[in-house]
């Protein structure tokens, strides 16, 4: 069985993105799926690769169980090669991915986070990092929303 390839994006892969990759795994692992998933998470720009997430997000990540600990990396044109889904945290991240896109293959796998939100009407995921306490959990709510219902439709396609 071919595993799922699931990156995750957002624009410094320092909040949204590491926590939604954080999340799916942590989901992953519940369910004793593993072996079915490949998950990571990246940058539309440089700013921060290499760093690990911002600190109020591991604390809040932390808070809820969940470890967020990858250090931030760029997206590439060859991660279109690498992932089946390439998911962006806002409309502005699908725009940067749509850039780096090389083929109508590689758009279609192109989506965007809140599309998977079941629980809650926002049109995406907000970026938390000029915000308060308040926004991270806001943004963990929501990521546990949408990660939940994302896995429920992907492990339906094993």
């Amino acid at each position: 069985m071919n595993k799922k390839r699931i990156l995750f994006v957002c624009l410094g892969n320092i909040c949204r993105s590491p926590a939604a990759e954080g999340i799916f795994q942590h989901l992953v692992n519940q369910q004793q799926l593993t072996d079915d998933f490949i998950i990571d998470s990246a940058a539309i720009g440089p700013w921060h690769v290499g760093d690990l997430p911002d600190a109020r997000m591991r604390r809040c990540g932390t808070r809820h169980g969940y470890d967020f600990s990858t250090r931030a990396r760029q997206l590439t044109s060859d991660d279109f090669a690498r992932f089946d889904y390439i998911i962006g945290m806002d409309h502005d991240n699908l725009k940067a991915i749509k850039a780096k896109a090389r083929s109508a293959e590689d758009e279609s796998k192109i989506l965007l986070m809140s599309d998977f939100l079941r629980h809650h009407n926002n049109a995406t995921i907000p970026d938390p990092y000029y915000g308060d306490e308040r926004d991270f959990e806001l943004v963990i709510e929501l990521l546990e929303d949408s990660c939940e219902s994302l896995l429920k439709q992907l492990t339906t396609e094993l």
